[in-house]
């Protein structure tokens, strides 16, 4: 098993503002956009978060086991099962036993589920285009090659390797 690698204390604290710390911006800013997105998706389609993002990676990549689905989302075990489980009872998803696996399932998306897809998506990149609105297209760009690469650090100091999620 290899260790982690531990950060070496600054100053001892002394100097951390909260406002200026960075993953309490990210913590701040991320709940702020998922309350707004969440609102949306609960008012208008009854669905949560986790259930819009289990939608969009099936739409995305096509049926996958609900472990596939973990590390695809970073969401955890039972966050994924909980919103498959809430999927499936509204027709919207059709769970199968894993071949693979017999202690797993298949999730894949039906007939319905691909439909309200269609319908939620534009509606998805509406509020990405409003959160955005503010800045140039490369800044936007650079904020996506920044998170991606802060996921990755944060994948490495945890000690999962790069990150896992794309």
């Amino acid at each position: 098993m290899t260790a982690r690698p531990v950060p070496e204390p600054v100053d001892g604290g002394a100097g951390l503002k909260l406002d200026d710390y960075l993953p309490y911006r990210l913590s701040v800013a991320s709940n702020a956009v998922s309350r707004l997105i969440a609102r949306a998706y609960e008012d208008r389609f009854g669905l949560t978060v986790p259930q819009w993002r289990l939608i969009c990676v099936l739409a995305e990549d096509g049926a996958m086991s609900q472990s596939a689905i973990v590390g695809r989302t970073g969401m955890d075990k039972v966050t994924v099962s909980r919103a498959a489980q809430g999927l499936a009872k509204r027709r919207l998803v059709e769970r199968s036993e894993n071949d693979r696996d017999g202690r797993s399932h298949v999730v894949a998306l039906s007939a319905e589920g691909r439909r309200l897809h269609g319908e939620i998506a534009p509606l998805a990149l509406a509020y990405e285009a409003a959160l955005i609105s503010g800045l140039a297209p490369q800044e936007v760009a650079l904020l996506k090659r920044l998170l991606l690469r802060l996921q990755g650090a944060a994948g490495v100091l945890a000690g999962e390797g790069g990150g896992g999620l794309r």
